[in-house]
């Protein structure tokens, strides 16, 4: 078995003889941040709520029990002080190099973009975009986080009163088409795809794998996945502390 620094200096050269990357990532991109994911044993799955997390960010719950809804939407997905870390700074860098081409994710965080990432597809949207539900006036996260102080304490629109829903695709939602198309003709074009801090677990996201066809398949994840036997390269560690090691040329 390979030693972390041999891991390295091979995710180096597949980088170095690579134009065409793209990088797919999860939850594990933005715990380094101090975002909890769902999975782990900190994770929101495992935290005590009223409801089941899984139930809470479902589109049935949203609209039979907003109140509810947007209690654990404030407290535990509006996150706006967290902040980049290694691996979105470097997933930006390679970007501005012209090596990176695109990265998908699957977190609602924004943060990629808050690095500098110009192309980035949101499989799951974003905290940071919310949309009146009638007359699709855009509002902002911090919009949302005020309406605790609302006498509902509900969000709702300044234009016609109607309720605020963030574009985050919740639980029984399709994922965006459009998304889910660009995803796909990305990984398609590749020579080169990172897959970071996803167990691969959530479809239909986790599928989008399987139209790559380039030559370098890297997975950085902390636990083993279904597809680390067809990788290339496989690091279990952490992707901040991977990719920080890389240098860009």
């Amino acid at each position: 078995m390979e030693n972390f620094s041999e891991q390295i200096k091979k995710l180096q050269e597949f980088i170095d003889k690579s134009n065409n990357i793209v990088f797919f990532g999860g939850a594990g991109v933005s715990t380094e941040s101090g975002i909890p994911d769902f999975r782990s044993q900190d994770g929101l799955y495992n935290q005590e709520w009223k409801y089941p997390p899984e139930i809470i960010i479902s589109h049935s719950f949203y609209e039979q029990n907003p109140t509810e809804f947007y209690r654990f939407y404030r407290k535990k997905l509006l996150l706006p002080n967290i902040q980049p870390n290694a691996a979105h700074i470097k997933l930006a860098e390679l970007e501005e190099k012209g090596k990176l081409k695109a990265v998908i994710t699957q977190n609602i965080d924004g943060l990629h973009q808050k690095a500098g990432s110009k192309t980035v597809y949101e499989l799951h949207g974003s905290t940071l975009r919310n949309y009146c539900t009638h007359c699709k006036k855009f509002y902002d996260e911090s919009f949302i986080a005020k309406s605790e102080n609302s006498p509902d304490k509900l969000p709702h629109c300044t234009e016609c009163n109607a309720l605020i829903k963030p574009d985050v695709v919740l639980y029984e939602e399709s994922l965006n088409q459009t998304i889910i198309d660009n995803s796909i003709k990305a990984i398609s074009n590749a020579d080169m795809l990172i897959i970071g801090g996803t167990s691969l677990v959530v479809y239909p996201a986790a599928g989008l794998i399987n139209y790559f066809q380039g030559k370098y398949l890297v997975l950085i994840n902390k636990s083993t996945t279904s597809s680390d036997s067809s990788a290339s390269l496989v690091i279990h560690d952490s992707i901040g502390k991977v990719l920080s090691q890389i240098k860009v040329s």
